[in-house]
């Protein structure tokens, strides 16, 4: 830095007169010259005609004048030794500065000084990008009286600057040493992005370029200057020179510039500069560029680049092709590499802004890109075929298409692209079909000649730097470009639009279907892998992964899965590999094992799809598929079914023979979860494959020796037995999932697995596993359904299962600590919240669950007979652990001792009083705790204990929680009735003078209040339909269709009239159809021996208490209607014990451990009390009736008792205890629920509950509390005129009729309970009698086939 003479002097002397001239009045205005001080320290953040000073732009350029150069050289050493990696570990760019700062204390000459100052720039710039502080910019202005002075001030605030930075860079240094570790490895990694380029070409590594950022303001006269001089007609040292200012220049100024198209125009031009170095200045300014200057003003360069390049391509000087390879090494090659890698990570970085800046911009950009990738030569151009286009090279440095994914990730951008593709760049698409096809061949052509097909990946899955690429290699590499461009396309309904395409080397079309078959076989033809390989997580290009990843966005992706792979080709193509083994014929795979796993993978996620599954069960056509023709289903069965039975020859002795078992039974798993897969695989007798299998694998798991603490466990042995246990649990776990529909639970009992089934289940419950991503609700649906059946029943209470009466113990313990305490003492650091509703939010799981697991059938297995314990005294510690347990501590509170050993007296006993009031809407339920525990008269006990007292004696009723609970539980429990037939009170208190207006009671009969008046009866005798079916009925004749007749104005009469089916014309109209076709062998289903009523044989018959309390019900339910007369009770009794003994005489002999199947029909008989009332209590005329209804097939299904222990049923089916109602009516509920409601459907899983539990309490108690008594009627008279299939019908339309309300109750977690406990208002048959002749239309084929099979002996 040399010395100022007085011109200097007198110019700076002026320059800095005229800034404190313009700045006088702040500086005059403050209070103190420390404020003054401050003022002119901060001006450059307060004056915005801060750098328009000239002393400023002097002093700016002075600088840069005098360091600019040592700058720029000391830039190109730095970045040199980075690019050499001559700089490591500790000794960085960061300590060597440090050092020479320290250093330069003891310097004194002025050329020591500003070297020192040009390399503590360099690295303050180079490392934090920092300009000089305004604080030191000041500082300057304030000591220019004299140099000395100055040097000696700007020495010390550096000293002061550089310690600070040095303590930051110490601070920092181990923190940014992780982050440097990571981002070497990832570039090491990624080697053909960042081995074929340098970093110098990348804007987000241009802090070298940026050194002298906002450092020269030039005028437009300078760079109109610097235009002339960069002109490609000018010397190269005038122009390198010019360039070299450029670079200094902020680029924000440079692009607003007038003269900036011609700036660009040369640019561009000296871009094809032989001299390599003067054209890396030019991507050095445009890097820079693209780092610090607005969208708005990059796309100009970009798009000069662009064309730059997309002329040197087709130029004459451009001669690269594909046989010659690619030496990343060479200089021009390199350099034409850091071009396009300077476009590359533009493209990549350019979406997150685009959006904010006018669309045109956004078009240049995307336009000038597609025409460069576009670039080929002429066809007649001799080295056509052989032309490296420039997408190689981009293929080359991003190869998984990064910057296309971004650019169609928003819709802003998409849109555009896909426009021009379709428009103008079709041949881009084109182009990258024929590269997938070039290679399938290519694939083809080496397996079927048994060699291997060349990976590349697979080549160099290690970190070796490659140099060098040949033609093959470079094919490869665009070949994956070309799959994932095309993968992400196909994702957006508009790039699906863009096929089919022509291609000129094939003379048809290719469409999207044939695009996702050669995706589909590029999956067979990926090169074959080792072990090792398979284990690895390590990212490869292997043709199968590729086309996995990209198969797999499509199944998650509904409209994309539905226009690409749901189409009968696709699926053949995915099938053609199992089909040729299924058939023995020669298949051309590499890696077998691998490409089933593969195509499983794909299978399960298309069966996990609603449309997918549709696709796999009826082929692309649902409405022309058969059942015997050959759709996926029945392909991926048969495989699953060989596989099983170790009969694929190819697959013998495979150390992944194991795995594709499992991953096709996954895929049929999927499949056998819903209603409508199960109907197509029952006829193959899956369940008894994989029962089978499942027995293998436990006598082997059996023989796996019990781990002993300490022993090793790295042996083979240790190994197998592993894989043993793990199998066993797979084949379980596949078994379980048989219980997700009704008729999968029946098949499951039949492969004797049940029990450990159930084990398996709730053990995997117990340790909280989650079920697979695919499957859509978890096991709670599962344990709904198995508690409907007394076989799962009995495996929760089979003292085998120690782990399940582990889970039960577990689950109970959990909810009385809830409810109560655990039972060891708990530091309680803060005291639980006190509950405000009936039920705590905490305790709601465990009550819902309690609900779906206490259906009648279980509650009979673990209930029946098993006394209440009724200490004298209960331990505070004492805490339940089963089932009666519960009952006895929170239900049936009947002792001091009880009361005295709860913490939650009132929150507890509610929350049983409500379990109970759930539990008594099932009537045989209610019928067995009343029966064994009288708990009507428990309640009564309560609420007589509960009133004030008086002198005179006992007063009023005490209002709190628990009396009303108890007053609605007696109300509900002592009264039978519909909707309008009964009144239930609420369980709230209203505001007012009287909150609670419903009368309480300590003792029978109810008040009147609770009871509805019953309408009057009217008799319709003179309507003209009605005579003409009651004339058919009497005389039939030689009629053929007089059954359809019947049928007919029936249903006539239901649409117009309903109200005339009551009373002795409903009677006497199902009596004389009955009777008819009772009378006709054809119409007949069971066999009838002959069988007479006398008192002598009934007397024999002794009623059970469950059955007395159920005729005293109906009796009384009954006399309210208006029915029965006196002495009911005896006609009743007639009529149950006679048609006990009568089917008793076709029942079998079971010996059983199930208490259901130890004597008489565990429940009460409702329809036959249905019937009772009907016949108004005649009971001669009933119990003909029954015998003559018992010969139909509809009795199997309106009359559960019927086939109780039935010697008309397998044995199988009988020993399983599970009645056909579930298994073939719920199982068809669950099935057109899902088609006509899928809503509905999806609310009963999502709250964890099946249709079919409350549809079979439904039916078992013939609706009685859910309709009215005329609404009954219609439902029996509609099922046994139209046929058994509309008892399915009936309840789809009870659910439709629900739905809104179903719906709410999801949401609001409560739908078991609502289901449950309300009644059906608004229900009337004949409101949707019209929808289910429409169901009938269409499922009635189905539906009846499976049940006239009840008698057939199950798969």
């Amino acid at each position: 830095m040399s010395q100022f003479t007085n011109e200097d002097e007198a110019m700076i002397q002026s320059m800095l007169r005229q800034l404190l001239q313009s700045v006088k009045e702040k500086i005059t205005g403050a209070p103190s010259v420390e404020c003054a001080e401050e003022i002119l320290l901060h001006l450059e953040e307060t004056d915005e005609n801060f750098h328009n000073y000239e002393f400023v732009k002097y002093l700016r350029q002075y600088i840069n004048n005098t360091l600019g150069s040592v700058i720029e050289e000391e830039s190109e050493k730095c970045t040199s030794a980075q690019n050499q990696s001559e700089v490591s570990g500790y000794d960085t760019l960061v300590q060597h500065v440090t050092k020479k700062t320290r250093e330069s204390m003891q310097l004194t000459t002025e050329e020591e000084l500003k070297n020192k100052l040009t390399t503590i720039r360099t690295d303050l710039l180079s490392q934090a990008q920092i300009f000089p502080s305004n604080g030191f910019t000041f500082f300057l202005l304030k000591n220019l009286s004299g140099y000395r002075e100055m040097m000696h001030a700007l020495k010390n605030v550096m000293m002061v600057v550089v310690e600070s930075l040095i303590n930051k860079f110490e601070e920092d240094r181990m923190c940014n040493k992780e982050v440097d570790s990571k981002t070497k490895k990832k570039c090491q990694s990624d080697y053909y992005t960042d081995n074929c380029s340098d970093s110098d070409s990348s804007f987000n590594h241009v802090n070298a370029f940026s050194l002298s950022e906002s450092y020269t303001f030039m005028s437009q006269e300078q760079l109109q200057l610097l235009v002339e001089k960069l002109d490609p007609i000018q010397p190269k040292e005038v122009r390198q020179e010019a360039l070299q200012t450029l670079c200094l220049a902020p680029p924000t100024d440079v692009l607003n510039s007038e003269c900036w198209p011609n700036l660009r125009k040369h640019l561009t031009m000296s871009l094809s500069d032989p001299d390599a170095i003067f054209s890396e200045k030019i991507l050095r300014f445009y890097a820079k560029t693209f780092s610090s200057s607005p969208f708005n003003m990059t796309r100009e360069v970009y798009t000069s680049l662009a064309q730059h390049l997309e002329f040197y391509f087709l130029s004459g000087e451009y001669s690269l092709g594909l046989s010659s390879g690619l030496d990343v090494s060479n200089a021009d090659i390199n350099h034409i590499l850091k071009k396009v890698r300077l476009l590359n990570e533009y493209q990549k970085e350019a979406p997150s802004s685009w959006i904010r800046y006018p669309e045109k911009y956004m078009e240049e950009i995307v336009e000038s890109t597609l025409s460069l990738l576009s670039v080929k030569h002429d066809p007649n151009h001799p080295a056509s075929p052989d032309f490296l286009s420039p997408i190689y090279f981009l293929a080359l440095l991003d190869i998984k298409a990064i910057w296309f994914k971004k650019w169609m990730h928003a819709h802003y951008s998409r849109t555009v692209i896909l426009r021009l593709l379709e428009k103008k760049y079709k041949s881009l698409i084109n182009a990258a079909v024929q590269q997938c096809l070039d290679y399938f061949e290519f694939c083809k052509t080496a397996v079927s000649k048994t060699s291997r097909a060349n990976d590349f990946s697979q080549q160099h899955s290690n970190n070796e730097q490659k140099c060098f690429y040949t033609g093959s290699e470079l094919q490869y590499i665009y070949f994956v470009h070309s799959l994932c461009l095309l993968g992400r396309l196909l994702i957006y309904k508009q790039g699906r639009n863009l096929f089919p395409v022509q291609l000129k080397t094939k003379k048809d079309c290719i469409s999207l279907t044939d695009l996702l078959v050669l995706f589909t076989q590029l999956i067979y033809y990926s090169p074959s892998y080792s072990k090792a390989a398979l284990t690895a997580h390590t990212d490869n290009y292997s043709p199968a992964s590729l086309v996995m990843e990209i198969l797999q966005v499509f199944c998650d992706q509904t409209g994309c899965a539905a226009d690409c792979l749901y189409t009968d080709a696709v699926m053949d193509a995915l099938l053609d590999p199992l089909r040729s083994l299924l058939n023995g014929t020669e298949v051309y795979i590499n890696c077998l094992e691998t490409t089933l796993i593969d195509v499983a993978d794909i299978l399960a996620r298309i069966a996990a799809a609603e449309d997918g599954l549709s696709v796999l069960l009826y082929g692309g056509n649902k409405n022309s598929a058969k059942e015997n023709s050959s759709t996926a289903v029945h392909v991926i069965v048969q495989f699953t079914k060989k596989l099983l039975h170790d009969d694929i020859s190819l697959l013998s002795g495979s150390e992944l023979l194991q795995v594709v078992k499992g991953a096709f039974i996954f895929v049929c798993r999927q499949m056998y979860r819903t209603c409508e897969g199960l109907q197509m695989l029952i006829p193959y007798g899956l369940h008894e494959s994989i029962g089978e299998a499942w027995k293998k694998a436990n006598l082997l798991s059996e023989r796996v020796p019990t781990p002993v603490a300490g022993a090793g466990s790295t042996s083979s042995i240790s190994v197998d037995s592993k894989n043993v246990l793990l199998w066993e649990e797979t084949l379980l776990d596949a078994l379980v999932n048989f219980s997700a529909t009704p008729k999968g639970l029946f098949l499951l009992h039949s492969t004797g697995a049940m029990s450990d089934c159930v084990s398996f289940m709730f053990n995997s419950l117990s340790k909280n596993l989650q079920t697979n991503e695919c499957e859509e609700f978890g096991n709670e649906v599962i344990v709904a359904q198995m508690a409907t059946t007394p076989t799962a029943a009995l495996a929760l209470q089979s003292s085998e299962q120690i782990s399940i009466l582990g889970f039960i113990k577990a689950f109970v313990t959990e909810l009385w600590a809830l409810l109560e305490c655990g039972k060891d003492d708990v530091r309680i650091t803060q005291p639980k919240s006190t509950p405000v509703d009936p039920i705590d939010q905490s305790c709601q799981k465990f009550f819902l669950y309690l609900i779906n697991l206490l259906t009648y059938p279980a509650v009979f297995e673990l209930l029946s007979k098993q006394d209440i314990p009724n200490k004298p005294v209960y331990s505070h510690r004492e805490v339940p652990t089963d089932i009666i347990s519960i009952i006895d501590r929170i239900i049936i509170l009947n002792s001091e001792a009880k009361i005295h050993s709860l913490f939650n007296y009132e929150q507890s006993h509610v929350f049983g009083l409500r379990l109970l009031n759930v539990l008594c809407c099932e009537l045989n339920t209610l019928l067995l705790l009343e029966a064994q525990y009288k708990v009507s008269q428990v309640l009564l006990t309560a609420q007589e204990e509960n009133v004030t007292e008086t002198s005179e004696g006992p007063g009023d009723f005490i209002v709190d929680s628990l009396s009303v609970e108890r007053n609605h539980v007696l109300v509900r429990i002592n009264l039978i009735g519909g909707p309008q037939e009964r009144i239930l009170p609420l369980r709230g208190l209203d505001k007012g003078s009287d909150p609670y207006p419903w009368p309480m009671f300590s003792s029978f009969p109810l008040p009147k209040c609770y009871l509805a008046e019953v309408p009057r009866k009217t008799e319709f005798r003179q309507d003209k339909d009605l005579e003409k079916l009651l004339s058919i009925l009497k005389n039939p004749g030689e009629q053929t269709e007089w059954a359809e007749i019947c049928r007919r104005q029936f249903c006539k009469i239901m649409k117009a009239r309903p109200e005339i089916f009551s009373g002795t014309i409903l009677a006497e109209l199902i009596q004389k159809f009955v009777l008819h076709l009772s009378e006709s062998r054809s119409n007949c289903y069971f066999s009838m021996g002959s069988y007479e009523a006398t008192d002598a044989d009934v007397k024999k018959e002794s009623l059970s208490s469950v059955q007395q309390l159920g005729i005293e019900m109906t009796v009384r339910y009954g006399k309210y209607l208006n029915l029965l007369k006196e002495h009911a009770e005896n006609e009743l009794c007639f009529v149950l014990m006679n048609c006990e003994q009568f089917l008793k005489q076709q029942q079998r002999t079971v010996v059983s451990s199930l208490r259901c199947l130890q004597g008489r029909y565990a429940g009460y008989d409702w329809f036959a009390s249905s019937a009772f009332l009907i016949m108004s209590g005649d009971g001669k005329k009933t119990l003909t009736f029954l015998q003559q209804f018992s010969r139909l097939l509809v009795s199997a299904f309106l009359w559960v008792p019927r086939l109780h222990m039935s010697m008309h049923l397998p044995i199988t089916t009988v020993e399983s205890g599970i009645h056909p109602v579930y298994f073939c009516s719920a199982h068809h509920i669950e099935m057109l629920l899902k088609a006509e409601l899928p809503l509905v459907f999806s609310a009963f899983h999502m709250s964890g509950f099946s249709p079919s539990q409350i549809c079979l309490q439904w039916i078992t108690q013939c609706f009685w509390n859910y309709m009215d008594w005329s609404e009954i009627c219609h439902y029996i008279a509609t099922c046994i005129f139209l046929g058994p299939d509309y008892q399915v019908y009936m309840c789809i339309s009870v659910f439709r009729h629900l739905q809104q309300d179903i719906l709410k109750h999801t949401e609001a977690q409560d739908l078991q309970v609502f289901l449950k406990e309300e009644a059906l208002h608004g229900f009337r048959v004949t409101d949707y009698l019209e929808y289910m002749e429409s169901l009938e239309v269409i499922y009635r084929p189905v539906l009846l086939k499976d049940m006239r099979n009840i008698t057939v002996q199950n798969r």
